[in-house]
């Protein structure tokens, strides 16, 4: 009984895991450390990435998970992503920078609330960009701040903005093969891990991120070969 319990529980762990560097993310922000804050918010994407496979390749998946997880995204890729642009870019704007920053999660929050409500009329696409792809998309724009422009960020805030409440319809990587999802989510690692290495600090949230990757993983490709054979 425990054990299925546990079983069930683990999805939502990682949900939990998700919204925690949210709230740190937003924490390092108002100190002023962007490094920490973006570095937080990308490994929020990969906990992300996983909970909702965990679920399905568990057959834990539930309302309360369903739920748990959009809150979790509200912060961590909503107001997250805000608060540091909020102090990377329009701090300087006074109250009116404030205002537009907390634009993004109200977007974020309708898409989501949307998405609930119709995601079982639309399996194979999504309508409208993901928040957690626009949060992370913002996040890295921030993070070549030294290369670019501040209108880039403006932009960019203000289109990933109107994308996520838009009637544009994106596929969905949900029915994307384990081999091919993984190699993207490689990628985005191996790159957080070279950034963290070059900076002259290393958020000791990466020590927890890193074995859930390889657990999760091997995890899969574990199940993988039980089914062939």
């Amino acid at each position: 009984m425990y054990g299925k319990l546990f079983k069930r529980s683990i999805p939502n762990l990682f949900t939990l895991c998700n919204l925690y560097v949210g709230f740190l993310s937003i924490f390092f922000a108002a100190k002023g450390d962007f490094k920490n804050a973006s570095i937080l918010i990308l490994i929020g994407m990969m906990l992300d990435s996983m909970d909702g496979r965990l679920a399905r390749m568990l057959n834990a998946q539930s309302e309360l998970g369903k739920e748990l997880d959009s809150l979790a995204d509200v912060v961590t890729f909503g107001v997250a992503p805000a608060v540091l642009v909020y102090y990377v870019s329009f701090s300087n704007h006074g109250m009116v920078g404030l205002l537009v920053a907390g634009m993004f999660p109200l977007f974020g929050a309708f898409r989501l609330a949307r998405f609930n409500v119709t995601a079982k009329n639309s399996q194979h696409y999504f309508t409208g960009i993901p928040i957690t792809a626009a949060g992370g998309l913002l996040t890295l724009i921030v993070m070549l701040k030294p290369w670019i422009p501040s209108i880039v960020i403006t932009t960019s805030f203000v289109v990933l903005s109107l994308l996520m409440v838009s009637k544009i319809k994106i596929p969905s990587f949900k029915d994307v093969p384990i081999p091919k999802y993984g190699t993207i989510i490689t990628i985005l690692f191996v790159l957080l891990l070279y950034y963290v290495y070059r900076s002259s600090d290393f958020p000791y949230l990466i020590y927890f991120a890193v074995p859930l990757y390889v657990l999760y993983f091997g995890y899969r490709f574990r199940k993988g070969k039980q089914k062939k054979n």
